[in-house]
């Protein structure tokens, strides 16, 4: 949105930018920034709150009467996100030689399978397939313990993508445990990174292929950004 701040006044438009991330805003200099400090995705702040989004609004807008810039400017309240984990309770190991989240992967499978009849298709499938889910995480703990990722054999070879995959298994999987099939989003998103072993092994590796000097497109959008 930066960038295009630019191209707009360029061509003689005037631009108001709600920045989610400071530093790229910082970077970029648009003519008139309002910052909030809020969960991305949420460029208003507060979802089913009209009068604090109409606010935020209201002093983007104003950054329209400064006679110069560029001007950055940040909204005054910070909003947390504050989503509960889905209510799912992970399957209990099974195989204790098995990387833990390897076996966690093995016992959601049957939830997973329910799943996948009752609403007659999934989200997994951009790297790899169901079955190849545990192989893969093996490959992952693979990489934490120390194997350089161009030699671990990332399966499809686009960590992305796999982790995606490996997400949309153990969410969807969730949702049946659960029953919650119109759980929210963020609230399933909170369940895997902060719940099973899969989400913090994903946020480790994240962290190994870093350390080892793989560029940035490889590892750092296999997790939201706010998840560290």
């Amino acid at each position: 949105m930066c960038t295009l701040a630019h191209v707009f006044e360029a061509a003689g438009l005037a631009t108001v930018t709600i920045s989610a991330i400071r530093q790229v805003a910082e970077r970029m200099r648009p003519p008139r920034v309002l910052h909030g400090e809020f969960p991305l995705g949420r460029p208003l702040g507060k979802p089913n709150d009209p009068e604090f989004q109409h606010d935020v609004l209201r002093r983007a807008l104003s950054l329209l009467e400064c006679d110069s810039g560029p001007v950055l400017e940040d909204y005054p309240v910070e909003v947390v996100g504050e989503e509960e984990p889905l209510g799912c309770t992970v399957p209990p190991r099974f195989d204790p030689e098995l990387a833990p989240a390897v076996d966690e992967a093995r016992g959601l499978r049957k939830a997973y399978d329910r799943a996948v009849a009752r609403r007659g298709i999934s989200d997994v499938g951009k790297a790899i397939d169901a079955d190849g889910v545990p192989a893969a995480l093996d490959v992952l703990q693979n990489i934490v313990n120390g194997t350089p990722w161009k030699e671990a054999g990332i399966p499809g070879g686009h960590t992305t993508a796999l982790a995606n995959d490996i997400r949309a298994y153990y969410e969807e999987a969730a949702l049946e445990l659960a029953g919650a099939p119109n759980a929210g989003g963020r609230q399933a998103e909170a369940w895997f990174f902060e719940r099973t072993e899969a989400g913090k092994l994903i946020l480790d590796v994240r962290k190994a292929l870093a350390s080892q000097g793989a560029p940035q497109p490889v590892w750092f959008y296999m997790a939201p950004m706010h998840r560290n």
